[in-house]
Parts: structure tokens; C-alpha cells; sequence
């Protein structure tokens, strides 16, 4: 008897393993509105997958040659997104802020939900702390999760404790942890320094140039000029996050001056000169009053991190979907949003394999409906901004396999022919 089932098993199996080899795709994406920047595509075709890879982006591809079809018709199909700012070294030290803490969010829980299928921890880890980061979230999420480096060798362990240790700001070890980690550390993070010098941004700047790897700057004093920080100490490609910050405690300079209501033209040519602006809007870092004149002024956002952790992903944040939705109401065009979503961020941290759905490319896609009707937005001061159309993450495959399916779009997988 055992014999029998073991060879009915083994038929069954060899069926199916000869039926897989005669279909050419695992996946066919039909009927979708394709938006892929980097290919220059922003029309209605198919995208088929076969393992783990794109093969074909099309008009028309036979679906009979797949294993399985997803219905995307009336839906948008991009490659998966990439949160350039995140938090996602959880862990169960409640003193330990970001890094190892219960501030940050597991990954897997808060991104394929939003289409996010790439998502970079801004800062979490330091050198010192950067294996267990690896061991404890990178190894073991089925995001794809990569990491900028904090200047700060115990990470964002703390604001006042640990985050304003001079001392501890090494740029040759952070570039040294960096280099020996490229798979998974794509730049570097200066945070939350309040005095009035410097050297954390000298310090982070150094290690950027020692390991030819981007610094994201994140502002917390108003000893800072920000102009003076562009022109003198930010790089083409180095990163300014919390652009549309406006602090009720005046922490940080703001973009959009707050007496005349204008914007300061010198942003606008840092950006030409190529630095990097982020949305990381996170739970104290967006504020109308800062993102409508800006806009308003020809200025808009690189890329679109969303500082997801526990203070912002139940707060006005929510989720990229949602940040892309309140930029969307504002004013911009769905194109430049996907781009600033995948192919910008993917050149930003010189992973240029990521972020498109050329033919050989990893098979890491979104697929994202519009919903009609009356939303309103919130700031994290509280104001409300209305629109009639959201953003909403139908399905998300990472590397060739679907790991999110709100409505049920994909087809039953085909047994044989």
C-alpha cells in the first residue's frame, strides 16, 4: 500500500514538474497600465514572469503559456516599490529606541500591503550593531532589506543617551562595516544631533566618501543652515530627508519660509545640482504648509520614504500608498510618483537591478488600483488636504512569488495542460 501511494505521488509530481517545464511563464500580468520609468513605458501590456524573473513585457501575451494569470485590467503594474526611509530594526528593548527597540516595525508586516517590496532602514544599526541587525530582521524577512548605516556606531539607540556621542561617530569603521556588508549597506545616516556643530555631518560625509556611498542628513537643530549644508558639505546624490518638515518648536529650517510663505529658491538649485530630496514623512516630518508652496513653486520631491515606524504607520503617514496618494492630490502626475517610488531610489542607492521590469530583472512588482471618491489627508500638525482618488496596493509579487492579494486577482495555478 505504502509502495502505491509513494508511486501515485511520485506520478502526480512528475506531472506537474513536466507540465511547469512546458509552459514558458509561471506568471502572466494581463491587462494592466504598465508605468516602468527607467524603460520609458506608460501604456496598457502584459509583464510575463517566469521563476524569479521578468521575461517578457508585452502587448497580448498568451496566457495559455502560463501557470498562472492575475487579472490587472482597469489597475496600474509597476515594479515593487522602494521605501528609501523605514524602520524595520524591531526588536524587544524598550530602551532602545530604533535600533533593537519596539519603535521600529517588523518589515514583512508593513510593506507588501503598500506595494513596498524593497525597503531601506535609515540609521537603525551602527557598526557596533549592524550584525545583529543582519541576523535578527535582514536574514530573515522576505522584504528585501537593506540598510544605511548610522554615523553613530551604536545606531539610534537612543536621542540623548547615545545619539549625541561625538565620540562615537567613526567614519573609517562605519565605511570599513559598509564595505565589508555591500550586499545589504547602500549609504549612510546622520540623525538627530541637537548641538551645534559639524562634525556628525563632516563625519558622515567622509564615510560617504571613504565608501563611495550616499549620506541621507536628517536635521534636528536650527544652529544648522540648510543652505550652508547643500552647498558646503552635501554631495550630488547624498540625501535630504524630512524636506517638508515645519516643527511647532522651530527645531529644524524650514524650505518654505514661515514669515512670507515663499520658497527659498536655493532648494530648488541644490536639487539641480543633484541633491537627493525625500518626502520621510514619518510621524512629525510633513506639514502642508510647507509641501503646497513648494509644489506650487515647481519644486518636488525625489524620492517618497515614508519614516515608517510605530509613531507614524497609525498616524497621518499610514503607508507609502497613502503618501503617494496625499502627492497625487497635491498636484502630481502618476508617472513621476511611481518613478519616485522605484527607478529614482534605485539609482540613488546605486542598485540599478531594482526598481524596473526590464526583461531579466528580478520579478518584484506592484500592482495598484485608484480608488474614486472623497479622502481627506492629514498632516502630522493635523491640517487636512481633500482629494477624490487614492492609491490602493492590489497585489505584490517579490521575487516571482505573490505575497500579497487583497482581491483575490490572481488565477488558481494550473495543475497541467
Amino acid at each position: 500500500m505504502i509502495r502505491k501511494i509513494f508511486i501515485l505521488l511520485t506520478a502526480h509530481f512528475l506531472l506537474f514538474a513536466v507540465s511547469y517545464a512546458q509552459r514558458p511563464y509561471s506568471i502572466v500580468i494581463k491587462g494592466g497600465h504598465v508605468i516602468d520609468a527607467k524603460n520609458n513605458i506608460n501604456e496598457l501590456m502584459d509583464v510575463a514572469v517566469k521563476d524569479n524573473k521578468i521575461v517578457r513585457v508585452a502587448k497580448n501575451i498568451d496566457t495559455a503559456q502560463a501557470l498562472q494569470v492575475v487579472n490587472a485590467k482597469g489597475m496600474y503594474v509597476t515594479p515593487g516599490l522602494i521605501d528609501l526611509h523605514g524602520h524595520v530594526f524591531y526588536g524587544f528593548d524598550p530602551d532602545s529606541y530604533l535600533s533593537g527597540g519596539t519603535v521600529a516595525v517588523l518589515p514583512d508586516q508593513s510593506t507588501f500591503r503598500a506595494g513596498v517590496t524593497t525597503i531601506v532602514d535609515a540609521g537603525g544599526a551602527g557598526w557596533r550593531s549592524f550584525g545583529t541587525f543582519k541576523k535578527n530582521i535582514i536574514d530573515v524577512s522576505k522584504t528585501r532589506v537593506l540598510s544605511l548605516l548610522n554615523i553613530v556606531g551604536e545606531g539610534m539607540r537612543g536621542i540623548e543617551k547615545y545619539e549625541q556621542n561625538v565620540n562615537d561617530m567613526d567614519a573609517r569603521r562605519t565605511a570599513d562595516t559598509a564595505l565589508a556588508h555591500k550586499d545589504y549597506v547602500v549609504g549612510f545616516k546622520v540623525a538627530h544631533f541637537t548641538g551645534s556643530e559639524w562634525t556628525p555631518i563632516q563625519r558622515g560625509a567622509e564615510a560617504g566618501k571613504l565608501a563611495d556611498m550616499p549620506v541621507m542628513i536628517d536635521l534636528n537643530s536650527l544652529y544648522f543652515s540648510i543652505e550652508e549644508l547643500f552647498t558646503k558639505y552635501l554631495r550630488p546624490g547624498d540625501i535630504y530627508t524630512h524636506t517638508f518638515i515645519q516643527s511647532s518648536r522651530g527645531v529644524v529650517e524650514p524650505i518654505v519660509d514661515l514669515k512670507t510663505k515663499r520658497f527659498k529658491p536655493f532648494v530648488l538649485e541644490a536639487q539641480r545640482k543633484g541633491i537627493i530630496f525625500d518626502v520621510g514623512f514619518g510621524g512629525g516630518s510633513f506639514n502642508f504648509n510647507q509641501a503646497l508652496p513648494a509644489l506650487k513653486a515647481g519644486f518636488y520631491p525625489n524620492t517618497m520614504g515614508t519614516d515608517i515606524h510605530q509613531g507614524s504607520v497609525n498616524g497621518a503617514m499610514k503607508d507609502q500608498m497613502n503618501v503617494l496618494s496625499i502627492f497625487y492630490a497635491m498636484g502630481m502626475k502618476i508617472p513621476d510618483l511611481i518613478k519616485a517610488s522605484t527607478w529614482t531610489p534605485a539609482r540613488v542607492i546605486k542598485r540599478t537591478e531594482l526598481g524596473n521590469l526590464s526583461e531579466g530583472s528580478v520579478a518584484d512588482i506592484a500592482i495598484i488600483s485608484m480608488r474614486k471618491g472623497n479622502f481627506g489627508f492629514r498632516d502630522v500638525a493635523g491640517n487636512k488636504y481633500s482629494g477624490t482618488q487614492k492609491f490602493e496596493c492590489e497585489m505584490t509579487i517579490r521575487d516571482g512569488k505573490v505575497v500579497y492579494d487583497l482581491n483575490a486577482i490572481a488565477g488558481q495555478v494550473r495543475k497541467s495542460n
